[in-house]
């Protein structure tokens, strides 16, 4: 993956001016974490609604948002990601784009927002003070009732996938090098690694600290990395099937353990 600082917000810098992001949600396996998420989305727009995201990427979902008619403000922290950005931006869409990190949003003003993304920060935050951090500005900018969306990096996919199934890490190194325990195979990540891995009663832990009420906790691309092979060979009739599956079963607590990415969905109190 070659060399990365030992700075977390260089980490990620470094790591998406190389990274193609647009094209993974282009993707039929990004594609499903794409429409999971809008599906979640467009349950919780009401008319006029005013939309954040932070951590917006290329801006696939803040685009798509703009396009249904409401104005976006989103916050992005690599440069590379805001020239995509703003690439794509149309005439016809009501966004401004800022440069910014998701631990600091002080140019935003308080109870500003109905709803709240923040679909890729988590992934890279791995104190729990950064976390906190994050959390706390994400509430703090959006309205009491509004709605706030948190995106994680879920451990157990990495392990079965990477590990197991392609042998793209080496889940013994790991272990030794106290990435892993070698008991529970919780995992314990660091900037090195770009992505923090987390299970669901970490979610659990970090938010039992704030007065908000859970709406939906989502498998957003649940089976489809996993089988990403098989989805790119289904015909356009057989991947709607699968898309319905998906949305049915992607909320059931006995599957959500699988999934490469959550999607915590919660109301400010």
């Amino acid at each position: 993956m070659g060399t990365y600082s030992t700075n977390p917000a260089e980490t990620v810098v470094d790591f998406y001016s190389a990274y193609d992001e647009e094209g993974r949600l282009g993707r039929r396996y990004g594609q499903v974490e794409f429409l999971t998420t809008m599906r979640y989305i467009n349950k919780h727009l009401t008319p006029g609604a005013r939309v954040l995201e932070i951590g917006a990427g290329s801006g696939r979902y803040s685009r798509a948002i703009a396009d249904m008619g409401y104005a976006v403000d989103a916050v992005e922290l690599v440069a590379h990601n805001i020239e995509i950005f703003k690439q794509h931006i149309t005439p016809q869409q009501n966004i401004t784009v800022t440069q910014g990190n998701a631990l600091d949003l002080s140019a935003f003003a308080s109870a500003g927002y109905d709803i709240t993304l923040l679909l890729g920060p988590m992934y890279h935050l791995y104190t729990a003070e950064d976390k906190h951090a994050a959390l706390q500005e994400a509430l703090r900018v959006t309205k009491p009732g509004g709605v706030v969306f948190v995106a994680y990096c879920i451990s157990d996919a990495s392990i079965i996938y990477r590990g197991f199934a392609r042998k793209g890490l080496d889940v013994g190194d790991y272990i030794r090098r106290g990435k892993i325990d070698p008991t529970t195979f919780a995992t314990h990540s660091e900037p090195e690694d770009i992505f923090e891995l987390v299970r669901r009663e970490d979610i659990d832990a970090l938010m039992a600290h704030y007065p908000v009420q859970r709406l939906h906790y989502v498998a957003t691309d649940l089976f489809s990395v996993h089988m990403h092979e098989a989805l790119e060979e289904m015909s356009d009739d057989q991947f709607a099937l699968y898309l319905q599956y998906h949305f049915a079963v992607c909320e059931r607590p006995d599957m959500v353990g699988i999934t490469h990415h959550s999607l915590d969905i919660l109301r400010k109190g």
